[in-house]
């Protein structure tokens, strides 16, 4: 199957890289969900995986939902024209309406950008595909909008737990879209999910780094968030993953 990897700095690209996974999705801000990586970091990640695997940054301009307005659409425009000019592989991108369906204009938008700068462009719409009513019935959507893949926990909490659904947008694909099962994902899941049909896994593989040894020091109490924390990638886990997803 193939592995990919979320990665927030040249750290996590190059641990991807050394242990053999197939891609990266580049973003920064993972504790908010993960936003767009800046230009900078997306040339330092090209440096770290020296052409080893793709690089797929994710487009998000904001936190939050995936109800984008008019400003954040140009936003995201613009950013996935940077970051393909830079030689990304492909863009990560999403968007919904109101109802919770996919905004196909919006959508429609931000994929004829990324083919427009680079014809050979990935399309893939992100977990945002999760909170529409059901995730199967919108493989057809992103098929017709030029999608080459989605991620997807199956509409559930945990990939586990939504087995049953990534199996039904396997079958619906039919080959025509790559349906990657991510969120919450367990790498005792993956013998389970090869089984359903799927090629490919998704997981942050992170670990959380703290200098804050001193809870009671001048940043707060005990129980406090912990302003020093930060994320990187941990090998190990990484390592763990490309075992089991071969």
């Amino acid at each position: 199957m193939k592995l990919e990897i979320v990665a927030v700095g040249a750290q996590g690209a190059a641990v991807a890289a050394e242990e053999g996974a197939d891609r990266i999705e580049l973003c920064s801000a993972l504790e908010l969900g993960g936003l767009t990586p800046s230009q900078g970091l997306m040339e330092a990640a090209q440096e770290a995986a020296d052409g080893r695997l793709e690089i797929h940054p994710l487009i998000r301009s904001r936190p939050g939902d995936f109800l984008y307005s008019d400003a954040d659409v140009d936003t995201m425009d613009r950013e996935i024209r940077f970051l393909l000019n830079q030689g990304a592989h492909g863009v990560v991108i999403g968007v919904l309406t109101a109802a919770g369906d996919i905004d196909v204009q919006a959508t429609r938008k931000l994929a004829h950008t990324a083919l427009e700068t680079n014809p050979d462009a990935q399309l893939t719409f992100h977990r945002a595909v999760d909170h529409t009513p059901d995730p199967a019935d919108a493989v057809e959507q992103l098929v017709e909008l030029g999608f080459h893949r989605v991620l997807s926990s199956g509409g559930a909490a945990t990939v586990g737990a939504g087995i049953g659904t990534l199996e039904r947008m396997v079958r619906r694909a039919a080959g025509r879209l790559e349906v990657m099962a991510g969120g919450g994902l367990a790498l005792d899941d993956i013998p389970a999910l090869h089984a359903a049909g799927l090629s490919a896994v998704h997981l942050s593989a992170k670990a959380t780094v703290s200098t804050w040894k001193n809870r009671a020091d001048s940043f707060g109490a005990p129980g406090d968030s912990d302003p020093t924390a930060y994320m990187v990638t941990n090998r190990d886990l990484v390592r763990a993953a490309r075992a089991a997803s071969r």
